[in-house]
């Protein structure tokens, strides 16, 4: 079996390198915080240093990590992964960019002999811990197909999405139209709360639509008032919004909608909310409404 690295173990990163580890790949690992390396190592992977060493030591290579500016990082900074790869190394991305970034470092790796591959993922750290996630994958045909048995490891859903950066694209026109959603289920729960219906009754009567899909994780942050800990925090909904609607801007494709959730994304982080969970952005449409959308007994 080729040797897996893996770069940024956060909640998503350790979620899908335990199930990589599960499936009997060799693992080589690092991460700024060795701590969360800890769980890899007791299962057996080595710990090294530095993205370059994780290069040197692995055949495929993934990271995970918070933001573009952090994937550009350990990618081509001193003692980076680009420092260390090996001729005929697959470096893939599950970190969500917009395809300029992959597109941009693919022709250093190729220099090096190495193939690149976009590959983000769709799901919640709770989801990936039971490989309850949809990976989309942008890059070539034949580098997809030989890495696809390590991304079926840690994903029930695997689409090939087509050449490089596509898998990205696809990550963000489903995040926008995730955050736009929501906007629009804040503005329907405020409307029916204050014209008079009970909370219980707008849930259970939309439970088959937009609203029961969200139902579990509504229950669980807005109609309690509990926003920490996050599961996906308000400034990474923010960036995320914000790679779409450059994206848009690029291809003069309008985005009305788009451009104005973002904004009140942003008015939500200057509201210092940016670290809590992003369901707290429904707080901005309750204090427009003049009502709270909570749960009986909930103290929120």
């Amino acid at each position: 079996m080729e040797t897996v690295g893996f770069i940024g173990l956060g909640r998503m990163g350790s979620a899908m390198a335990g199930n990589i580890q599960k499936a009997g790949y060799p693992m080589v690992v690092h991460d700024v915080r060795e701590a969360a390396t800890m769980p890899l190592l007791q299962g057996g992977a080595q710990l090294v240093s530095s993205p370059a060493e994780v290069g040197r030591r692995s055949e495929v290579i993934f990271t995970s990590l918070p933001r573009p500016e952090d994937v550009e990082a350990v990618t081509t900074r001193p003692e980076g992964l680009l420092e260390g790869i090996q001729e005929g190394s697959v470096y893939l991305d599950l970190s969500t960019c917009g395809p300029d970034l992959v597109r941009r470092l693919e022709p250093m790796f190729r220099q090096k002999g190495a193939y690149v591959i976009d590959a983000p993922v769709l799901s919640s750290p709770t989801r990936a811990v039971t490989r309850s996630l949809i990976v989309m994958v942008g890059g070539e045909r034949e580098v997809y197909e030989r890495i696809q048995p390590m991304l079926e490891a840690f994903a029930d859903k695997v689409i090939y999405a087509g050449s490089l950066g596509s898998g990205c694209i696809c990550k963000l026109v489903h995040n926008m139209m995730s955050f736009a959603m929501g906007q629009v289920v804040a503005e329907g729960l405020t409307l029916g709360v204050k014209a008079g219906v009970e909370l219980e009754a707008l849930v259970e009567s939309g439970s088959r639509g937009l609203l029961g899909s969200r139902q579990e994780l509504l229950a669980q942050t807005v109609f309690q008032g509990q926003f920490e800990p996050p599961s996906f925090t308000l400034s990474l909904s923010r960036k995320d919004v914000g790679l779409a609607t450059e994206l848009g801007r690029q291809t003069n494709v309008p985005m009305p909608v788009a451009n104005l959730v973002e904004q009140l994304l942003v008015q939500g982080i200057n509201q210092g909310w940016a670290e809590q969970d992003y369901t707290v952005a429904f707080r901005l449409q309750e204090a427009m409404a003049g009502v709270q959308v909570r749960a009986p007994n909930s103290g929120g």
